[in-house]
């Protein structure tokens, strides 16, 4: 790890919003900066408040935020990216990368990676009239690697601030493993900036890439913090606050967990959609718990405030080793 080297963190719909930013930034170190989940664009160059809360300057001063638009509407597009840089973002992010079909049919996403042409006459119309600056969130394609060559060409055409690269198709979604090769191809054949992104799971993955492309500054991990909070520290050997042994991490990780629930009860309305969201972070962070598979699934079978509360003590009164390893999953980056 480079002194100079910048993690960031990758936008997840569902999980690294604004309050997990929050709370992660509260107990951890070594993220540098983080991509919010997208906003999609509106018709009729239309804003709904409860859309760029997210990104709200004055909520996210524990971690610099940039936002994420997902469209394919150059007039609603400016519109938006114009409203966030008046808000205070001079930097923009524009989602290609979303595999989900639901996205993708729509040609949003990684959907809009099959038509170049588009994405040329979207960006020649959208630079000129932001004032923000505009990167790209991309995979090598939406059905073929091959694609990316094509986009490549066109990207270059533009004034981009960084091209982020998740070297996987769209229709991969987030089987197989990232394609390294396809990544250093790429970066070979653009001007660009490029931002790798993907399988970065531990510090050796992150080592491996390192020196695969030693000219890379700038690394995106989403599943990998959700499985290992610690692991932008453990990149940078940034220990933050505990020295790094299992009993200090679980007192962290017990801290941190109790904080994130602490806040989002304050958000969610019933308690099937507070438990609901904790689930989902425990489909990442528990399987990290060597020999914990039996009490993980009591916490995420729970029914109830109270018999969630109480799975979640009796996990952490285990003392299981904590030793992540992420497994791909359909809401990862």
């Amino acid at each position: 790890m480079e002194n100079s080297d910048i993690i960031i963190l990758a936008p997840l719909q569902g999980f690294t919003d604004v309050t997990y930013r929050n709370v992660w930034a509260g107990h951890f170190s070594g993220i540098d900066e983080a991509i919010a989940p997208f906003i999609s664009t509106m018709g009729q160059q239309r804003l709904k408040p409860s859309r760029i809360k997210d990104v709200d300057p004055k909520k996210n001063q524990n971690l610099f935020v940039i936002p994420q638009i997902l469209g394919n509407v150059a007039k609603d597009f400016i519109f938006l990216a114009n409203h966030l840089y008046k808000m205070g973002h001079k930097r923009i992010n524009w989602n290609l990368g979303c595999p989900h079909s639901k996205i993708a049919k729509k040609s949003r996403g990684s959907g809009l990676l099959l038509y170049p042409e588009k994405i040329d006459d979207l960006l020649t119309q959208i630079i000129p009239n932001i004032s923000a600056s505009l990167s790209v969130k991309i995979r090598l394609g939406r059905k073929t690697k091959d694609e990316i060559f094509d986009l490549l060409t066109m990207f270059d055409r533009h004034p981009l601030e960084e091209i982020i690269l998740h070297p996987r198709t769209g229709t991969q979604m987030y089987t197989g493993t990232a394609d390294h090769n396809a990544f250093g191809n790429a970066i070979q054949k653009s001007r660009h900036t490029f931002t790798y992104n993907g399988d970065i799971t531990d510090k050796s993955s992150f080592e491996f890439i390192k020196n695969q492309f030693p000219n890379v500054k700038r690394f995106m991990i989403g599943r990998g913090i959700l499985a290992n909070p610690f692991l932008a520290e453990d990149i940078k050997q940034d220990i933050k606050g505990f020295q790094k042994n299992s009993q200090d991490r679980l007192i962290r990780l017990k801290a941190f967990h109790d904080e994130l629930y602490f806040e989002y009860n304050k958000i969610f309305s019933g308690p099937g959609h507070l438990t609901g969201r904790m689930k989902g972070f425990w489909s990442f962070l528990g399987p990290s718990f060597k020999g914990s598979k039996k009490h993980l699934k009591k916490i995420l079978k729970s029914t109830s405030i109270q018999g969630y509360e109480k799975q979640v003590n009796s996990f952490f009164d285990q003392n299981f080793e904590f030793s992540p390893g992420v497994k791909p999953s359909p809401n990862g980056t």
